[in-house]
């Protein structure tokens, strides 16, 4: 086996155990959500808050952030917004 070929099975490994953690992990916050609704909501909605406030951006189901309004955003003297690079932006 070649290092390219060792470095491919790596990877698709790396992307199995990834992927079955995702499912396991998503069935798990599925079945919180119904079982403790009212405190899984207010976590979801603490964290959200927190995120926001650390500058990073929630899509909604369409794919557009959701807008805040907090002193981090208000404009400064220049009348510009600052603008943060949000890890969607990223490359």
């Amino acid at each position: 086996m070649t290092d390219l070929e060792t470095r491919i099975e790596t990877a698709k490994r790396g992307a199995t155990h990834q992927r079955n953690y995702r499912r396991v992990r998503d069935r798990a916050l599925a079945r919180l959500r119904k079982l403790y609704p009212e405190e899984y909501e207010q976590l979801f909605q603490e964290e959200r808050e927190r995120d926001e406030a650390e500058g990073k951006a929630w899509l909604d189901l369409s794919g557009r952030t959701r807008t805040t309004t907090n002193s981090s955003n208000s404009p400064n003297r220049t009348g510009k917004v600052p603008v943060r690079q949000t890890s969607s932006d990223r490359i």
